[in-house]
């Protein structure tokens, strides 16, 4: 893994949050163009939300970013500190933000958590365990998703019969891509490293894909790396990692039932089949080429909650992706220029400090 800064501040560098901005406001700027319905007026609409609803959604973000921060300590057994964990959590949001979804923010939060003092292999391993994790929680909700949204888990659209039939294959597509991966990560980080690392070596060893060779060795060095870390953890581990990250992603999720309860009445199942949407909505995002999905986002919102909302929808997703995508877009610009400060320039500092009273 290519850990050196330069490459990693260029995908952390500020510049970069003004092409998802000007991709999700020209998708926005295009949904009014296209669509009658879509009406400045509509906007305003949301002024009628009720307080309430809004506070929840309010108390279920907050809660998400509390349930990210306290997992994060403890898949590092408390290594790190509280103040070192919410800067890890809101960086590696902002790297996640400026990247695309398939791509993520992996090398970028590796990079962070060395910075912070882990050694490279547990930063390594931690990052790993976080997303074969998050990945596990798509596997296993979106079957349940399916099951109790039945027919009406995939929204009714009225277009043609080949987009009608594309939206189900991109969310398969997507969900076969993200299985398959996390079945093998999960094989080769927590079953048996070294027969993952002789696969790699072995498929390389293709003459079409010989030119991947060293970076196939490379990458099984790491899933040793990463292996070994984790070796021997206790049950309770595991089960305090699965707990957050059911509650991490329940809470993501509410935000929309929340918001969604703010403008209209809905009843237990309605509630069940957003919930249920959502899931099957932030699967398909997760092979978006956009940096954090911008643009897919504020496209398929309307197709997946329209029914719903109605008028409501359009203030509905600036809400959502404000409080969801943009507010983490504006806390990366503000809080990355502290923690350079913090991890390179004071520690370079308390260091040269020592050396001196030596």
């Amino acid at each position: 893994m290519d850990l050196d800064a330069k490459k990693i501040f260029k995908t952390l560098n500020p510049n970069k949050v003004w092409l998802p901005v000007i991709i999700g406001l020209g998708i926005v700027i295009y949904m009014f163009a296209q669509d009658e319905n879509y009406t400045p007026d509509k906007i305003r609409l949301i002024t009628e939300a009720t307080w309430w609803p809004i506070a929840l959604a309010l108390f279920v973000l907050v809660a998400r970013d509390v349930g990210y921060v306290t997992r994060i300590r403890a898949i590092t057994n408390q290594e790190l500190s509280w103040t070192s964990s919410i800067y890890v959590i809101l960086l590696w949001e902002f790297a996640s933000a400026v990247t695309p979804s398939v791509v993520g923010g992996t090398a970028v939060a590796v990079f962070i958590l060395w910075k912070e003092g882990l050694k490279l292999g547990k930063a390594l391993a931690f990052v790993m365990v976080t997303a074969i994790f998050d990945n596990l929680f798509f596997v296993v909700a979106a079957p349940f998703a399916l099951l109790f949204g039945g027919n009406e888990i995939f929204p009714v659209i009225e277009a043609s019969a080949y987009f009608k039939k594309s939206l189900p294959g991109l969310f398969y597509t997507s969900y076969g891509l993200i299985t398959l991966y996390t079945f093998f990560m999960a094989f080769a980080v927590f079953i048996n490293p070294r027969l993952f690392k002789w696969f790699l070596i072995k498929i390389t060893s293709l003459p079409f894909l010989r030119r991947w060779r060293y970076d196939a060795y490379e990458r099984g060095n790491e899933i040793l790396w990463a292996s070994e870390q984790l070796r021997g953890k206790k049950p309770m581990y595991w089960v305090r990692i699965s707990l957050l990250t059911i509650f991490i992603w329940s809470s993501r999720y509410l935000l929309v039932n929340c918001l969604a309860d703010a403008f209209v009445d809905l009843n237990l199942f309605q509630h069940i089949l957003i919930f249920g949407r959502h899931i099957i909505l932030w699967i398909v995002m997760l092979i978006s080429p956009t940096p954090g999905s911008s643009g897919t986002a504020e496209y398929f919102f309307p197709v997946f909650f329209g029914s719903f909302l109605n008028d409501y929808v359009i203030g509905t997703v600036i809400i959502w992706r404000l409080a969801t995508y943009y507010l983490y877009l504006l806390l990366g610009v503000v809080f990355l220029p502290r923690w350079v400060r913090r991890v390179f320039f004071k520690k370079q500092k308390k260091s040269g400090e020592e050396k001196e009273a030596n």
